[in-house]
């Protein structure tokens, strides 16, 4: 059985910062600790592999947290980095299914960390022709 690679973009465009710590970004609405839900549709009952790509600015800290249908990943989502970086961690500790799904990024609120994200690129593998 031949397998096929499918995508969903997800736009953020948001900043999670604590109160009095939001970053000076015009492009990054502010989301405190936890951007809203994004929904994004997968087309196939058995979605197979799959990742969460982010695009992260100035990450300080691990522990921030993707959720995929109201389950965390397992393992650290986010790493620390200096400016801009894409990160793609494995959708493990939550499951994809066939048609709406939501993702959604949580800052650590123990943390002093203000980061932001760009786009997210979830991807998996679908039965092929």
């Amino acid at each position: 059985m031949h397998s096929r690679a499918n995508y969903a973009t997800v736009y953020v465009g948001a900043q999670l910062a604590p109160d009095g710590r939001q970053l000076d970004l015009d492009w990054a609405t502010d989301a405190g600790d936890e951007t809203q839900a994004f929904e994004f549709e997968v087309p196939t009952a058995d979605p197979q592999d799959p990742l969460v790509g982010i695009q992260a600015f100035d990450v300080g800290e691990y522990g921030h947290e993707i959720v995929v249908n109201g389950g965390s990943l397992s393992g650290f989502d986010v790493p620390p980095n200096d400016g801009w970086q894409y990160w793609v961690d494995t959708v493990t500790g939550a499951s994809l299914r066939e048609g709406t799904n939501t993702v959604r990024i949580a800052r650590d609120a123990e943390s002093t960390d203000a980061f932001a994200v760009g786009t997210l690129t979830i991807q998996w593998k679908e039965p092929g022709d």
